[in-house]
């Protein structure tokens, strides 16, 4: 089945998540972190997203954000590809980063607005690397009052 074309989407939210080329790491430590996230503050303000959750994992993150159609679209492009040069650069590696191009989801209900962000929030439980959200210190849970 061919993908949906992005310029189908409407403008509204969306949960946003991009991998590692072979679900490889794309933060080692700490200082790739942070270098996402201040890649990530400044896409939000250039491109006038409005964030409601955004988590990182080892080797993905998720975002759920509004925005336009075209600014999420070239924001997630140019935070993968900036992003991707400072991390080779960094490492001394070449190549693809992320795997494939981001994907994206509409979400269309205030439940599902809900259910995308308790989700984001949840994964570093589900996955085992803390017992509650707020632990994670890569996720808007430490910033931000989590839904009940």
């Amino acid at each position: 089945m061919p993908r949906i074309l992005r310029t189908t989407l409407p403008d509204g939210y969306f949960h946003v998540t991009a991998r590692g080329v072979e679900q490889r790491a794309i933060y080692l430590d700490r200082e790739d972190c942070r270098s996402f996230l201040d890649l990530f503050a400044s896409a939000v303000r250039r491109h006038g997203w409005d964030v409601y959750a955004f988590c990182l994992m080892g080797n993905h993150y998720h975002l759920v954000i509004e925005a336009t159609r075209a600014e999420l679209s070239g924001g997630v492009q140019r935070l993968n590809g900036v992003y991707a040069q400072r991390f080779n650069r960094r490492h001394g590696r070449w190549g693809h980063l992320f795997g494939g191009r981001f994907a994206s989801w509409v979400i269309e209900t205030d439940e599902h607005l809900y259910d995308a962000c308790r989700y984001v929030l949840d994964n570093p439980v589900r996955a085992g690397l803390c017992e509650r959200p707020e632990e994670w210190p890569w996720s808007s849970s430490r910033w931000g009052r989590r839904p009940a």
